[in-house]
């Protein structure tokens, strides 16, 4: 096959990518064209977006050693037979839309659109619909491309080698099947495996995805209020302009705010779920969960409305 990786994680590193380049190696050691073309920087959390009015532009990455930090990136293509992938200053459904349109022609059509491996899983409602790895994947799927979105559900950020290899290898098998023996009524597929040892040996399920919300209160965290220095000359001015009588001058403090989700609105929520995605992945069940690409309506609601 002719597969187009895309993630939201960006080019391998250990620190926030560290599962790309052991699913491209072995993609390419099952025998499959494997095109790349992956945002620059780490885009988590963007969904399905396009920056509107950005004009993109590509840098060109060679990669390095398996699990090291070694990987070169230029401004132009190295124009030599060595392995290249792209790099694009946008997000991952825009990475999509240039692999599948503007790069890789002379490879032959894309037969599968592959966003991943996620670092983390995505699991539920609240991280599905938030997540770029499966916005990269739902614009696969609304470009008329097989699309799966793959993540890596771990338990620990020291990254075994031979965990993630595995992972990949089973990764690998499990959507050669999908892709094989594809419905009509599937636009897209979701794929959680947990990092486990000997994760091969667990159970590949069939999934819902969990329904969920936030209910704790707000994502973000306020910081401190900054104390801004002002002109002493527009000081007295203000205070002049108000008068003996107000000589109290009101300011409103400028506010930052830092995205710091509460995840425990999604614990509470799969733990007493008891099944759907979250929960399986928890066993160290790996999950397939096959998705329509469509915020779909209810049906049961028709007619006009009249005020």
């Amino acid at each position: 096959m002719h597969i187009l990786v895309v993630n939201d994680d960006g080019p391998p590193s250990n620190q926030s990518s560290p599962y790309v380049h052991s699913l491209i190696d072995t993609l390419q050691k099952a025998g499959h064209t494997v095109s790349v073309i992956l945002p620059h920087v780490q885009r988590s959390w963007i969904g399905k977006a396009h920056m509107v009015g950005q004009t993109l532009t590509p840098t060109y990455f060679r990669p390095g050693t398996l699990h090291k930090d070694d990987g070169i990136t230029s401004d132009r293509p190295f124009n030599d037979e060595g392995e290249e992938w792209i790099l694009i200053d946008g997000t991952p459904a825009s990475c999509v839309q240039i692999g599948l349109h503007h790069f890789f022609k002379e490879r032959g059509p894309i037969d599968l659109v592959v966003s991943g491996p996620n670092y983390g899983r995505n699991t539920t409602a609240v991280f599905a619909l938030s997540s770029g790895t499966v916005g990269g994947a739902m614009e696969g799927a609304m470009s008329g491309k097989k699309s799966i979105a793959l993540s890596y559900a771990f338990d620990s950020r020291e990254h075994d080698p031979e965990i993630i290899s595995t992972a990949s290898k089973l990764s690998t098998r499990l959507m050669e099947k999908l892709t094989q023996e594809w419905p009509e009524d599937v636009h897209l597929y979701s794929i959680n495996v947990p990092l486990r040892k000997d994760v091969q040996n667990n159970k590949i399920l069939y999934t819902e995805m969990l329904q969920n919300r936030w209910h704790s209160g707000s994502s973000f965290e306020e910081l401190p209020p900054e104390e801004d220095d002002h002109d002493p000359n527009t000081e007295e001015q203000i205070i002049r302009e108000g008068g003996e009588g107000h000589m109290k001058v009101t300011r409103k403090v400028h506010r930052k705010f830092k995205w710091a989700p509460n995840f425990q609105d999604v614990r509470k929520a799969v733990t007493e779920a008891q099944k759907g995605d979250g929960w399986e992945v928890l066993q160290g069940n790996i999950t397939v969960t096959p998705l329509v690409a469509n915020f779909w309506h209810l049906p049961h609601y028709s007619g006009e409305i009249k005020l």
